[in-house]
C-alpha cells in the first residue's frame, strides 16, 4: 500500500504523501496550477513581501505535488544567483506562513518565454517599431506597455509573465525528455490562417508573418517520473488573452491556435517541431496533464471558435470529470470561475487513463483580499503502475 493522508472534508486540505516504496503500485498525487499575477525577481529575492507570503500560505495549505506557477519572472540563476522560482521557494515556501503550517519543498524547472522579446517589426501597426526599455522597477511604465506590443509575446521586459514548474522532490523531472516549442512559428501550425483587416488585407506584413512565433510564452512538455516508474507529461502553456485587439482579432486567433497546438501535440502531429528541431508530438498512449492559464472559458468570454470545448473537452484522450468548483461563494462569480474577472481560464486536465479523485478551486481568504486575480485550481489523481 502507498502511504497517504486522505483529504479531510474541512476548510484546509492535506496533501497526498508519495511513498518512495511505490514501485509497481498506484500513486496518488495532487496537481495544481496557479497564476500568481506578475511576480518579479526583485520581490521574490527578499523575504517579507506580504503578497508573496499570502501566495505561499495558499500553496502550503493546498500542498500540491506538482505546481505550475504562471506569471513569474524568468530569471536564469547562475552561480550564486538563484532564479525567481528558487528565491520564492527559499524565502517563502520553505518558511511557515502561519501557525501550524509546515514549509513545503520543491525542485523547480524554468520554462522559456517569448514575452518582452522584440521582433524588430511593427506588429501592432502603430507606425513605429518600439524598443523595450530597461527593466528598472516592479512598476510598469506607460512607455513600456506600449513597446510590449511589438514583441513575440506581450511583455514590458524579457521574461515577464513567464512560467515555472515546481515538483515534489520525491518525483523526478526527466530533464533529457523535456521538449519546448517557444520558437515554433504560427504559420507552421497545420491550418493556420493569418489575421486580416476588415478589408481582407493581411494584418501582419509578409516578413513579420514569416518570423511570428505561435506561443506568447512557450508550450512545453515536461515528463515527470512517478515513484512507481510511470511517467506523466506536464503539458504546459499560457496562451495570450483573446482580448486587447481590434477588428482583426489577432489575439483571439492566436489564443485559439495556441490551444489548438496542445491538441495537435497530443494527436502526435508529425509536422510539429520543437526548439531542438525534433519533429512530432506526444507518444501515443502517454499519460499527461494539461496545465496552465489557457485564457479561454468554455461558455463565456471573448475567445473565438470555442477552443476549449472544440479541441480539449470531449476529446477521447482527455478524461471526463466534473469541472473543479469552489464552495466559497463570491459575489458575481460562478462556482467554476477561476479568476476574479468572472471566467474559468485556469485548467488541470488529465489524460483519460488517470483517475480523478477530487478537485477544487481555492478561494479561502477572499475576505482579506486575495493575493492574485486568479485562484489556484487543484486536482487529485491516481497514476496507475506502468
Amino acid at each position: 500500500m502507498i502511504a497517504h493522508r486522505l483529504k479531510p472534508l474541512a476548510l484546509f486540505l492535506m496533501v497526498f504523501v508519495i511513498s518512495a516504496q511505490a514501485v509497481g503500485q498506484e500513486v496518488a498525487i495532487r496537481v495544481m496550477t496557479f497564476n500568481i499575477e506578475d511576480v518579479r525577481h526583485a520581490e521574490a529575492s527578499e523575504p517579507g513581501n506580504e503578497r508573496l507570503e499570502r501566495i505561499a500560505e495558499v500553496i502550503q495549505r493546498v500542498r500540491p505535488n506538482i505546481l505550475l506557477l504562471n506569471e513569474i519572472e524568468l530569471f536564469h540563476g547562475t552561480g550564486l544567483h538563484m532564479s525567481t522560482a528558487q528565491h520564492f521557494i527559499k524565502n517563502y515556501l520553505m518558511v511557515s506562513q502561519d501557525w501550524g503550517l509546515e514549509p513545503i519543498e520543491f525542485t523547480s524547472q524554468l520554462l522559456g518565454s517569448n514575452t518582452g522579446i522584440p521582433t524588430g517589426f511593427d506588429l501592432d501597426n502603430s507606425g513605429t517599431t518600439d524598443i523595450i526599455l530597461p527593466h528598472l522597477s516592479t512598476q510598469q511604465y506607460t512607455e513600456q506597455r506600449v513597446s510590449g506590443g511589438d514583441c513575440f509575446g506581450f511583455g514590458t521586459f524579457p521574461g515577464q509573465y513567464a512560467m515555472s514548474l515546481l515538483v515534489d522532490p520525491e518525483l523526478k523531472i526527466d530533464l533529457d525528455g523535456i521538449r519546448t516549442f517557444q520558437s515554433f512559428l504560427w504559420k507552421d501550425l497545420p491550418g493556420a490562417i493569418a489575421p486580416t483587416n476588415e478589408d481582407g488585407s493581411a494584418y501582419y506584413s509578409d516578413k513579420a508573418w514569416d518570423i511570428f512565433r505561435l506561443s506568447s510564452k512557450t508550450f512545453a512538455d515536461v515528463p515527470i517520473v512517478m515513484p512507481n516508474g510511470s511517467v506523466v507529461h506536464a503539458l504546459i502553456s499560457h496562451p495570450t488573452p483573446p482580448a486587447f485587439d481590434g477588428p482583426e482579432m489577432k489575439n483571439k486567433h492566436r489564443n485559439r491556435d495556441e490551444i489548438r497546438l496542445i491538441r495537435e501535440y497530443i494527436d502526435g502531429n508529425k509536422s510539429l517541431y520543437d526548439d531542438t528541431g525534433i519533429r512530432g508530438g506526444l507518444e501515443a498512449g502517454a499519460s499527461f496533464v494539461i496545465l496552465g492559464d489557457l485564457n479561454a472559458d468554455p461558455i463565456d468570454g471573448s475567445s473565438i471558435g470555442d477552443p476549449i470545448v472544440k479541441y480539449l473537452f470531449g476529446f477521447d484522450r482527455v478524461g471526463e470529470s466534473p469541472a473543479p468548483r469552489s464552495d466559497i461563494k463570491v459575489n458575481r462569480l460562478d462556482a467554476t470561475d477561476t479568476s476574479s474577472f468572472r471566467l474559468r481560464v485556469d485548467y488541470v486536465l488529465p489524460s483519460s487513463d488517470l483517475r480523478v479523485l477530487d478537485s477544487g478551486i481555492w478561494r479561502h481568504g477572499m475576505d482579506q483580499g486575495f493575493a492574485s486575480d486568479h485562484f489556484p485550481v487543484w486536482v487529485d489523481l491516481i497514476v496507475p503502475s506502468p
